[in-house]
């Protein structure tokens, strides 16, 4: 589990260095010790270090003042139970960890095979030995207490070394086994996450996720930790969402809560009767809710009221109007023309002469030659003639 050192770069008071330095071992596993004797260090340095019966090899993490900042997150006082750093290891040294080392896996299948014969609920999953070849501790899950002193003793007489029991949860099983997660990154758990807190259902919902278990689960089996990570943003966003604990009731039916979007503040009702969704922002839900609470029922989801439906012989009025104006224009033509010619003159050729236009004209030149400027009532007889009736004008 590496450690950036971001105040590796700062010139810090040799005098009041802090002395005490994170050290890592195998699979991640930290612990804090004194560097007494004013030794060199650098990270990834290997060094001796004092146990509990004789000493171990480990490697360091981080020192400076961001050890002084990790201990008081983790809550370690700085005191006389610090063990210390003995000195740099040699060579020597590490050519006999990596000896002990190569015992580590044989010796984890012989444990297994202990465990299976002694019917013991318990699952093993890791082996560490000390750097001096004395101790052993063995790493097991188990989801109910275990009464392993017999295998102690077995486990003791075969490996000739001092047998140290200790239980682990699954996520810490999983940080020391290591391995990939669905998101392609290396497990939090065995790079960077330490500190594992509880997780709940409750985080899957508030976020809005299907409910399925190996989907939601880790490689422990157990909630994944990064559920966590942004249930804090999800939580002050749903302080701005309505609660919908019932169908909004509608003129237009029941509808129902299908889906929301916490950082849009959008949701998604359908009917019962339809299979579209329709998409509303909070502040119209909760008008929705609202117009629910008098006793109301809005038209629909998207309005309070229906729109008046225009028909559609108002929309083409103008159309229909223009029409019968120039419908009437044409009748008009029509009738002036038949005042003028009559009914059969529209009919006629228009070279051809009427008999009754000749008669008259006949009548007149006949009258012209029969008057006499010197007879004073032959005025009076050519209006009379005038005035008698045709013969020939009804024919």
């Amino acid at each position: 589990m590496n450690v950036f050192d971001w105040l590796s770069n700062m010139d810090m008071p040799s005098q009041d260095r802090f002395e005490v330095t994170e050290i890592r071992f195998k699979n991640g596993r930290k612990d804090f010790y004194r560097n007494s004797d004013p030794i060199a260090l650098h990270t990834g340095d290997a060094v001796v270090v004092e146990a509990m019966t004789g000493h171990h090899i480990g490697y360091v993490s981080m020192q400076g003042e961001l050890v002084r900042l990790q201990m008081q997150k983790k809550k370690v006082a700085n005191d006389d139970e610090i063990k210390k750093i003995y000195r740099v290891a040699h060579t020597k040294d590490l050519e006999k960890f990596e000896e002990v080392k190569n015992r580590e896996l044989p010796s984890l299948y012989h444990a297994r095979e202990f465990i299976r014969k002694m019917n013991l609920g318990m699952k093993l999953s890791d082996v560490e030995f000390q750097a001096d070849n004395t101790k052993a501790v063995f790493y097991y899950s188990a989801d109910e207490r275990v009464d392993f002193r017999e295998l102690i003793k077995v486990l003791a007489s075969e490996f000739k070394v001092r047998v140290e029991m200790r239980q682990i949860s699954l996520r810490q099983e999983a940080g020391r086994l290591g391995g990939i997660g669905v998101c392609g990154r290396e497990l939090c758990c065995s790079t960077w996450l330490s500190d594992f807190k509880n997780v709940a259902t409750s985080a899957a919902r508030y976020q809005n996720l299907s409910l399925n278990p190996s989907k939601l689960s880790g490689q422990c089996g157990r909630l994944k930790c990064c559920l966590n990570y942004e249930l804090e943003t999800y939580v002050e966003a749903l302080k701005f969402i309505p609660e919908v604990e019932a169908p909004l009731l509608t003129e237009k039916g029941e509808a129902r809560l299908q889906k929301t979007d916490i950082f849009r503040k959008i949701m998604w009702f359908a009917y019962k009767e339809e299979n579209n969704w329709y998409a509303l922002n909070v502040d119209r839900v909760n008008e929705i809710l609202a117009l629910n609470r008098e006793g109301k029922k809005p038209a629909s989801l998207e309005l309070d009221q229906e729109e008046v439906k225009i028909p559609i012989a108002t929309l083409n009025s103008d159309l229909e109007s223009l029409d019968k104006k120039f419908q009437n224009k044409g009748r008009n033509k029509n009738r002036n023309k038949n005042r003028r010619g009559g009914d059969n003159r529209g009919n006629q050729n228009p070279n051809q002469k009427n008999p009754n236009d000749q008669n008259r004209n006949q009548n007149q030149n006949q009258n012209r030659k029969n008057q006499n400027p010197n007879n004073p009532n032959q005025g009076n007889q050519n209006r009379d003639n005038q005035n008698r009736p045709n013969p020939n004008r009804g024919k």
